[in-house]
């Protein structure tokens, strides 16, 4: 990667941001013949990448059927449906194997590198904006963005160096993880340029719980619980999915999918959690299953009993929830206490505690208001010769790959848009 020149670039597509819809960006429009130039404020490209998946990589989502794909991304969802269809799972699964990447799908169409190395997506990125001849420059921070009448006139460093282009694609992502980069100099830029920011906040967020003793829990996972959230004794909605008990409270993907959802009504009244631990059973035949066990095994203590049927960390939290001593033996435990191991187990309730800032989130809620972009091309409707692409516009899905998707999708087409319109 080259550092800043000192002197003036002139080209006709300059892309902000180095993250995932960036670096697709460039080389979508590169590959169109486009002079492009990718600026990234850090000192490497992708950094918040190499965190995906925990490192393995989930990279997209192989949902072939692209109404069902569009519906993961809530009210927004339609916006991105063109964009999928000229750029969608099948054709980016296709676009990193020739770049050399030979690719898995496990459950729940979750699409990894054969490899499990988030690093080989980034790697064949590099390589592909290299072998395209795109002008990489890292270290590129920017004070300003000059526009005149409705088009963007230049861009400004802080070295004063002036980056002057026919075309801009700003795909800075969003606020989360700060120590990758991402502080929302975007939604700055797109508001002073004339843009309307959606409201940001948290998005695949952790939820903090009240109760001192989940600490007692962490590191417990569940594989499929349902998970629903009550406000004011009102069902509010449900998911299901795998979690995790932390020190603070609760994660995993289910909880994550939620969270933003859960944070948003904090200021509405006190968010309750009920966990059903085994939502595949019905009240009626887990009395019959527990009942059986207890006669089975007459000396277990009831917390080794319930073991059979769920983590055994998390056995003793189901008997104080109940009020039935863990270390009774399983002879010993009268009918009204049989019932309520069984409520607690099919209802374990918590209450949400503290939320998290934005900042916290995997990706950020909000952002750059899709009525303002034209979702045919990412053009904006306001500024002549701007695009979007990626988490900078307010359109987000659930984890399992969704989110990268979209940065793949976004970018390709802002890229190729801003591409043609340079010829135009």
């Amino acid at each position: 990667m080259e550092n800043m020149k000192n002197d003036k670039f002139n080209c006709e597509v300059a892309v902000i941001g180095g993250g995932p819809a960036g670096m697709m960006a460039a080389i979508a429009a590169a590959q169109r013949g486009a002079k492009t130039i990718l600026l990234e404020k850090n000192g490497a490209l992708g950094k918040k990448l190499l965190l995906t998946g925990g490192g393995r990589g989930n990279f997209c989502n192989a949902e072939s059927d692209l109404r069902k794909l569009a519906a993961n991304y809530g009210q927004n969802g339609p916006f991105l449906f063109h964009s999928f269809s000229q750029f969608g799972p099948k054709e980016a699964i296709e676009f990193f194997n020739g770049l050399g990447v030979k690719t898995k799908i496990e459950n729940n169409n979750r699409v990894f590198p054969k490899s499990d190395r988030t690093a080989d997506i980034l790697n064949a990125l590099i390589a592909g904006l290299n072998g395209l001849n795109v002008e990489i420059v890292c270290g590129a921070r920017i004070i300003g963005i000059e526009k005149e009448n409705n088009s963007i006139k230049k861009i400004v460093l802080d070295n004063r160096d002036d980056i002057v282009a026919k075309n801009y694609i700003i795909a800075t992502g969003g606020k989360s993880y700060p120590q990758t980069g991402s502080a929302g100099d975007g939604y700055l830029w797109a508001q002073a340029l004339g843009h309307k920011i959606d409201p940001l906040s948290p998005a695949l967020v952790p939820v903090g719980i009240k109760e001192e003793w989940i600490k007692d829990l962490a590191g417990v996972a569940l594989e499929n619980p349902k998970i629903s959230a009550f406000q004011n004794g009102k069902k509010l909605f449900s998911a299901r999915g795998e979690m995790l008990f932390a020190h603070f409270g609760v994660s995993g993907p289910a909880i994550l999918n939620i969270g933003g959802a859960i944070a948003g009504l904090a200021g509405n009244g006190a968010v309750f959690i009920h966990l059903d631990f085994l939502p595949e059973i019905i009240n009626g035949e887990l009395q019959k299953k527990i009942l059986e066990n207890f006669q089975k095994n007459p000396n277990k203590t009831v917390k080794n009993c319930l073991a059979d049927f769920v983590p055994a960390a998390l056995a003793p939290a189901i008997c104080r929830v109940a009020a039935v001593d863990a270390e009774k033996t399983a002879n010993n435990v009268e009918k009204k206490e049989r019932r309520r191991l069984v409520e607690t187990m099919k209802n374990f309730k918590l209450e949400a505690g503290r939320t998290f800032p934005v900042e916290s989130g995997m990706i950020t809620g909000g952002g750059v208001n899709v009525a303002e972009i034209d979702h045919k091309t990412m053009r904006s409707k306001i500024i002549r010769n701007l695009f979007f692409a990626g988490e900078i516009i307010n359109v987000h899905g659930p984890t399992g790959g969704f989110n990268l998707l979209q940065c793949w999708s976004t970018g390709r087409l802002a890229g190729r848009e801003a591409s043609l319109a340079h010829k135009k």
